[in-house]
């Protein structure tokens, strides 16, 4: 049985849809909090089965006869290490009940970090924490999600004719959210997965989606980097990260794992304006 933990958030719904295509639906299950919000899978023949991060004892009832456990990471970033918490909840059940294997979705980066780094430190004491309970595992280390980026709102770039950034033309290393559901679909239906994967998808840069913009839309969309950016980049405080080059690394382990090419910019660029 495979079962996916926190599988009704928008990473989760698309691991399911792609597992239903590799695996007949009697050797799925979900674990979530709400199985109401899972009925149209309970339909499709998928096994639902409440577990909630906070209840040891749910967790462990849910992750019964698991052969291979996808251990989608809490969405909880706070000051209360509350995420930790969870993290190590699910691990205890998941060894608790004797679960085959653990695929954790983990950070790019983690396993080179300290674990006082901001997100990354708990992706990093997570891993270590699932290394120490003897569970085999594998390691799926995302980077961040192109649709972090390149989404809707780059309708008002379009608007103005400008694209704005502080990333010095630097490179994003991004994915795509489908891509790493793929992925995670075919590493828990294979035979032999690696301990680990580092996926990066393929680099891209502000100047290069101002091109994207312009080609899609048929506008035209110049870009100008500034000191301050208003957009993702500045929310979410990367910018010297991103100007460092810290989000050019690149690997070939997703389109290895996909057998073929990861979604380009103007993919993602024609999927945001749809």
């Amino acid at each position: 049985m495979i079962v996916v933990a926190a599988a009704t958030g928008q990473y989760g719904r698309i691991v399911m849809d792609r597992l239903l295509e590799r695996a007949p639906a009697e050797q799925l299950a979900v674990a979530i909090r709400d199985p109401a919000k899972a009925d149209d899978l309970a339909a499709r023949g998928v096994d639902v089965r409440h577990a909630d991060y906070d209840d040891p004892e749910s967790l462990a009832a849910a992750f019964r006869d698991t052969d291979r456990l996808l251990f989608i990471s809490s969405p909880l970033i706070d000051q209360g290490r509350t995420r930790l918490v969870q993290h190590r909840n699910v691990v205890a059940a998941a060894r608790v009940a004797g679960v085959g294997m653990v695929a954790y979705t983990s950070g790019l980066g983690a396993d080179m970090i300290d674990e006082n780094v901001p997100i990354l430190g708990d992706h990093h004491v997570t891993e270590k924490v699932i290394q120490e309970s003897q569970l085999p595992s594998v390691m799926l280390r995302h980077p961040l999600y192109t649709e972090l980026f390149i989404n809707s709102y780059l309708r008002s770039a379009i608007e103005s004719g400008e694209l704005t950034s502080n990333t010095r033309g630097r490179g994003m290393n991004t994915a795509n959210r489908g891509d790493l559901a793929e992925a995670a679909a075919v590493i828990l239906t294979s035979t032999d997965p690696l301990n680990a994967y580092h996926f990066t998808g393929r680099l891209w840069t502000y100047p290069e989606l101002a091109g994207a913009l312009a080609d899609v839309s048929g506008r035209p969309v110049a870009y100008r980097d500034v000191d301050e950016d208003e957009g993702a980049i500045g929310m979410m405080g990367i910018a010297p990260f991103a100007q460092s080059g810290a989000f050019e690394l690149q690997t070939a382990d997703l389109e290895a794992v996909l057998g073929h090419p990861a979604a380009s910019l103007h993919d993602a660029v024609a999927v945001a304006l749809s």
